[in-house]
């Protein structure tokens, strides 16, 4: 179970450390950014206050596990659409496999969360 815990705690940091990038929606980069992968400006903004959002549900441990998994929903669907996005706009190979290996990372983090949520009902 301690093992379960420190996988949980680091999959999810790396997530939501990732997610404060967020911070950034109005830099000129992230501008540049949804520009390249033909996303409008609006679904970017978007985009970023829900990963500002889900990062506070994923991190605070009082959160419901129900808004927690609405959040690994919101995550789980950014993730998918990125590799599509990179896919779709011909991105070197380097930018798919990043978008795919956050959702890894997030898969990680939501089973051993499960697997605590199963080992609080024991």
């Amino acid at each position: 179970m301690k093992t379960t815990k420190i996988i949980y705690w680091i999959s999810t940091g790396i997530i939501c450390l990732f997610s404060l990038g967020a911070l950034g929606m109005n830099s000129q980069m992230a501008i540049d950014g949804t520009a390249h992968v033909l996303i409008p400006r609006y679904l970017g903004l978007e985009v970023s206050i829900g990963q500002l959002i889900g990062l506070v549900l994923l991190i605070v441990p009082t959160i419901p596990a129900r808004f927690k998994e609405w959040a690994y929903v919101g995550f789980g669907i950014m993730y998918i659409t990125a590799v599509n996005a990179h896919i779709a706009v011909k991105d070197p190979v380097s930018n798919t496999i990043m978008a795919a290996v956050f959702f890894g990372i997030l898969l990680t983090s939501y089973i051993s969360f499960h697997k605590i949520q199963e080992a609080k009902k024991i």
